[in-house]
């Protein structure tokens, strides 16, 4: 068993620190909010740091979830960060999404004091986090994955090393477009069923048996007929999310028509209030659209 820090107690890091101290490992947490942090390590009988500093200090693996590229480099450099206290020999994890860009600069950084530094993001949502089953994409030496990988299946279902630091930053922007484009046909789907007069309920219960089968109509299907949006991912995440995506399509050449598209009706979910409403929330704005026709 090794011996852990989480940095970043939110609705994702909670959780998967509480599944790393499940599964044996000793877990010291650190969070801005030190309140959430003794909460933390009394719900999980794990201990808590005062500061950065104090809660990396002979760490094994050091992990990160915090909200994007600022956020990361506030916590990882500098005389109180994270790199400037883990030991040589350790290994930085980021379950973050932030840019590849950040990520690979982190790596640069981390390999000059002989850590090793992976990028990490997750899918799976909340739910995902709280039953231990998400998808990790991992950027990074192949040498430092296969360290980090048992400690990481922790929390995870699947967990899949996808090339050199940025990597799994980058498969998190294909995950995060494919999503959008799946969210949005699924909303104008059922909104057209309901404008047909179709039983929505029993429309899914069809077509999910078919080709239009996914997780986000397994999952989200019924929620949005029921106009239930409370399911822990943000409009403003995703529109975060979605940034970071348009911003990489400016150095590769990619033009995401759909993605954009997409983007502009979460920004008028956004207008309506709907910020801390889950991205399934599309369907409000489907509605709309289905009738003004």
């Amino acid at each position: 068993m090794a011996k852990v820090t989480f940095i970043g107690l939110g609705v994702m890091g909670s959780p998967m620190a509480g599944h790393l101290a499940r599964h044996g490992h000793e877990v010291t947490v650190f969070n801005r909010t030190q309140s959430r942090a003794e909460l933390w390590a009394t719900q999980n009988k794990g201990q808590f740091a005062p500061t950065i500093a104090a809660a990396c200090k002979d760490a094994e693996f050091v992990f990160t979830c915090v909200g994007n590229d600022n956020d990361l480099f506030q916590i990882t450099l500098g005389d109180e960060g994270i790199l400037a206290n883990m030991k040589a020999g350790g290994i930085l994890i980021d379950n973050s999404t932030c840019s590849a860009d950040a990520a690979r600069k982190l790596s640069q950084a981390a390999s000059t004091l002989g850590i090793s530094f992976l990028d990490a993001p997750v899918s799976g949502g909340q739910a995902g986090a709280e039953n231990g089953a998400l998808t990790v994409m991992v950027g990074g030496t192949a040498e430092a994955f296969k360290r980090a990988e048992p400690v990481i299946a922790s929390y995870a279902r699947a967990v899949v090393h996808m090339g050199p630091a940025g990597s799994g930053q980058l498969t998190k922007m294909v995950n995060q477009i494919c999503i959008a484009g799946l969210v949005q046909a699924l909303a104008e789907g059922l909104a057209f069923a309901e404008r047909a007069g179709l039983d929505g309920e029993r429309v899914i219960d069809a077509i999910s048996k078919g080709a239009a089968q996914s997780w986000q109509m397994e999952n989200r299907g019924k929620t949005m007929l029921a106009s239930t949006f409370d399911f822990g991912f943000a409009v403003d995440l995703m529109r975060k999310d979605l940034g970071i995506c348009f911003d990489e399509a400016q150095h590769n050449g990619s033009q995401l028509p759909v993605t954009r598209l997409v983007d502009q009706f979460y920004a008028e979910v956004q207008n309506r209030g709907g910020n801390r409403l889950d991205t399934s929330s599309l369907m409000m704005i489907a509605r709309t659209e289905e009738k003004k026709q």
